[in-house]
């Protein structure tokens, strides 16, 4: 089964998947092993590997030493070409729609496409947008674009749409890593109206009430990352996924 089956089939049986992310520049290999280890155990669906920058030199180990210790799918969710690896299950093939870069929205793409059909990885075509969140992140900075405003719903979902006929898999809205607001209930409700794609949400998602929240607005899928790392006790991470699991 493809890992896009598997998130699909997860969103239906259980209400919405939980994906944990894990940065390579914030936990090195032992950490990284360890934490993917909880997760099994906590019940989280699938787990995201990348970041916006790499200082770290071990990417490929790192995903490899998680796959021999986890049986849970790993995904790239890659910052840049240099985060690629064949070791991985799947990568998001991401396209930053919400912002006006060609270096993001097709130049990357086309760079990395090349070396991801050598690799025999999985892609899922994602458009991620970058969504207000009161502080400017490390993403947003590094892509030198602007995010969708808040209060701008209708910004949103004219671009989740252009999404959904360019046939892409997932809507992945990002309030950023160490978000100071994570993105707001209402606009995934009101996002919900006009799309069938499934909603990606993560950043600035701190509580288990605030991730159960978001599904229950609409939200196919919960990325937590910074909170984990802050807090990575194991009854922590499966309060996330309880809340996240709406039908279990």
């Amino acid at each position: 089964m493809k890992v896009i089956e598997k998130l699909f089939q997860a969103k239906e049986t259980r209400g919405a998947g939980y994906f944990v992310l894990i940065d390579p520049d914030k936990q090195d290999i032992p950490r990284a092993v360890k934490m993917a280890k909880k997760c099994e155990k906590a019940d989280v669906d699938a787990l995201l590997v990348g970041g916006s920058l790499l200082f770290a030199h071990y990417f490929d180990e790192l995903i490899q030493a998680i796959k021999a210790e986890c049986a849970l799918p790993v995904i790239i969710f890659p910052g840049g070409t240099r985060q690629i690896s064949p070791f991985a299950d799947a990568i998001l093939f991401i396209s930053l729609i919400s912002g006006r870069n060609p270096n993001t929205l097709i130049g990357e793409q086309v760079t990395s496409a090349p070396i991801i059909k050598a690799m025999g990885l999985e892609a899922i075509s994602t458009a991620y947008m970058f969504i207000e969140s009161g502080n400017i992140t490390t993403a947003q900075f590094m892509s030198d674009t602007r995010p969708i405003p808040r209060e701008k719903p209708d910004i949103a979902i004219a671009h989740v749409l252009a999404a959904e006929y360019l046939g892409m898999k997932f809507a992945y809205l990002e309030a950023g890593s160490g978000a100071k607001h994570s993105v707001p209930d209402s606009l995934i409700s009101t996002l919900q109206e006009y799309v069938t794609i499934p909603l990606i949400v993560g950043g600035g998602i701190r509580t288990p009430e605030e991730a159960r929240n978001k599904v229950l607005a609409g939200a196919s899928f919960i990325v937590t990352g910074n909170v984990l790392e802050k807090n990575n006790d194991s009854e922590f991470i499966k309060a996330f996924a309880q809340a996240v699991h709406i039908k279990d």
